[in-house]
């Protein structure tokens, strides 16, 4: 199948900064050509905001957003898959904008729940509230502007791998219908989650947070934390995922080359690219 790599080099709006750096240093380790070796057409485009402009981290993040719904949107008129490499998870707001929220679930790997506001934040970080803001919890007048963006239920989302949840984001997912599968729990857990939601939706945005893994597997960033996936994981859920929906898009998030001093990150980043690609493809 065509690939369209959507590559977002920023990270809280600093351009090319921390992992920032991720998304052009994946296509630098050779992820076209290993998506191209198995079997995909490979397009590329890389966002650069104009840099005479002032750069504010929120004004940043959601122009990025409103940039993204449109190249998402003229992917899949041109038939392409689109594949967004992304420093910062908040721009799944613009994927899931160019997809259509109407007929989409979303299953989200991060070890981060991403679910606080910015009254239950304690670190100001706005990644933080990215699947708050995608299920229309918080920011809701910016995320308005993102064309063709509506809030997605929150029983057609599904947290995988989760298992760093501040005190406060916690209470608030306890009170939501969002599922959270603890990593221990994907195996045993998974396929029941995503058959209730395949009530409800026919395809589904998969959202890879890099530090879905396992720290000891490989560093992805300076948040990674154990108790996570392995690689084996996350590909029996991709599976499992392919087997019910099919993949409408694809996310690799928060990839900090800095922190990736043996290149397994990197590694196990194009491996995972390549098997949801190769999912889609099957779907």
């Amino acid at each position: 199948m065509d690939v369209q790599l959507l590559a977002i080099p920023y990270d809280s709006g600093n351009y090319r900064a921390r992992m920032g750096a991720g998304p052009e240093a994946l296509l630098e380790a050779g992820l076209e050509r290993a998506l191209r070796e198995n079997g995909h057409g490979v397009h590329t485009k890389v966002a650069e905001l104009a840099g005479d402009s002032w750069h504010a981290e929120i004004q940043t993040s959601f122009e990025l957003m409103r940039m993204l719904s449109g190249a998402v949107s003229e992917a899949l008129e041109a038939g392409r898959l689109p594949i967004v490499l992304a420093g910062n998870c908040n721009t799944a707001v613009g994927m899931l904008a160019g997809l259509g929220t109407a007929s989409t679930g979303v299953a989200w790997f991060d070890a981060h729940a991403d679910f606080n506001t910015p009254e239950t934040t304690a670190s100001g970080f706005l990644d933080g509230t990215a699947v708050a803001i995608i299920t229309g919890r918080c920011w809701t007048q910016l995320a308005a502007t993102v064309p063709h963006f509506e809030p997605v239920p929150d029983d057609r989302v599904c947290l995988i791998g989760t298992r760093d949840i501040d005190s406060l984001e916690g209470g608030l997912l306890d009170e939501s219908d969002v599922e959270v599968i603890e990593p221990r729990k994907v195996r045993s857990d998974l396929g029941h989650a995503l058959a209730s939601i395949r009530q409800r939706v026919q395809q589904m945005y998969v959202h890879l947070d890099l530090d879905v893994l396992d720290a000891r597997v490989a560093a992805a960033n300076s948040f990674a934390v154990t108790g996570g996936l392995t690689i084996e994981d996350v590909e029996y859920a991709l599976s499992e995922i392919s087997r019910q929906f099919r993949i409408a898009g694809i996310t690799l998030s928060a990839y900090d080359p800095a922190v990736d001093t043996d290149g397994a990150a990197a590694e196990a980043a194009i491996r995972l690219i390549c098997a949801a690609a190769g999912f889609a493809g099957r779907t």
